[in-house]
């Protein structure tokens, strides 16, 4: 696998930053704002009795911008003048830096380099103008040390939010990579469960061996379950014993510049009664998601798409004998919604839960 600039989705990088950066200033001539700094963030403790630091979560909106990882950095916008990026680098023996980027990801950007993070608020207030300053991320200590006047303001960041629910060129090349990635690590379970018995952390392993990736840098913890354990949705407490299991359910992604993919499957073994059933089941329930996505074409509201699932998925269950009435009746009781209690899925981007499907509340029923 090759992660190096020759990749197509750099050829739309230079576009997405611009049209990104214009997009924010007008939401700042909206709000009456000067301009926003955009803060990567800082390093969090994974405990306070301890001196260990989770690796970083860049805030989405900074992440937006560029898929740079380094803690203190920020982007600032100020209408009318190109995009500036205060580029924060360490030196340590005690930590490694983080992975440096090709030039194409800073070339958008007038980029500012500081030495350190306690340096970046004296040299960024240098570069920033005079008026009202937003401040996305961190804490409004941190806001009021980088000299901005508003932090975290709710107006501004829901609009922020609303851009990002339409994907460039750019985020959609990176999406589509993500999911790539992602297909070789499923692939490679599924063939590992069909001829043999290997363990959940075996499996957990070979799947970030096949996706070429650390554990770190998946977009959420693993989860592989055999058997019973797939009961748990989100069961990442991997079994190490090596054991024969009728099922084995995966649900894991991969990231590509910081955008995500989610893909879940299950698999199944063996001739018996139970064993064919499940596997008729999971049959139908993945021609139910290729008809969905014929169905989901611009302009179809997706809470229409999501009812759209429940009258599907009815029949499905009663023809494989786990629910009886009709279409109407197990759609009216909630018994679909026994057993699609996660609906039908969610927007990726920057997060794995984007925000695409959260711009518009859904019906009490689908919340």
């Amino acid at each position: 696998m090759s992660w190096g600039m020759q990749e197509p989705w750099v050829a739309y990088y230079a576009e997405h930053v611009d049209a990104l950066r214009g997009a924010v200033e007008r939401i700042l001539a909206e709000h009456a704002l000067d301009g926003v700094w955009i803060y990567a963030g800082d390093p969090h403790k994974k405990s306070e009795f301890d001196d260990q630091d989770w690796p970083l979560c860049p805030t989405p909106h900074f992440q937006h911008f560029t898929p740079l990882r380094w803690p203190g950095s920020a982007i600032f916008i100020v209408p009318g003048a190109p995009a500036k990026l205060v580029r924060v680098a360490t030196s340590s023996f005690w930590e490694a830096a983080p992975a440096a980027l090709a030039d194409a990801y800073f070339a958008p950007f007038d980029v500012i380099d500081v030495k350190g993070a306690p340096e970046a608020p004296t040299v960024a207030r240098e570069h920033a103008p005079r008026g009202r300053v937003a401040f996305i991320g961190a804490t409004e200590a941190t806001a009021q040390h980088w000299g901005a006047h508003v932090h975290n303001p709710p107006d501004l960041l829901a609009r922020l939010d609303q851009v990002r629910t339409r994907k460039s060129a750019y985020e959609q090349a990176c999406l589509a990579e993500a999911n790539r990635r992602a297909a070789k690590g499923h692939l490679a379970l599924a063939e590992a469960y069909a001829g043999g018995d290997a363990s959940e952390l075996e499996l957990h392993l070979l799947y970030l061996r096949a996706t070429e990736q650390d554990d770190a840098q998946t977009p959420y913890k693993n989860i592989v379950a055999k058997g019973r354990h797939a009961a748990t949705l989100h069961h990442v407490d991997y079994a190490r014993e090596s054991a024969p299991a009728p099922s084995l359910l995966v649900d894991a992604g991969a990231t590509c510049n910081g955008y995500h993919s989610d893909i879940t499957r299950t698999w199944v073994k063996g001739e018996g009664a139970a064993a064919q059933g499940f596997r008729e089941l999971i049959r139908r329930v993945e021609a139910l998601q290729q008809e969905m996505c014929r169905r989901a074409v611009p302009g179809v509201p997706y809470e229409d798409l999501h009812d759209q699932a429940h009258e599907l998925l009815a029949p499905v269950l009663r023809d494989v004998g786990l629910a009886r009435g009709s279409d109407e009746e197990l759609i009216a009781r909630g018994v679909t919604r026994k057993f699609f209690p996660h609906g039908l899925g969610h927007a990726l981007g920057v997060q794995t839960h984007d925000v695409g499907c959260r711009v518009d509340d859904p019906r009490p029923e689908n919340a």
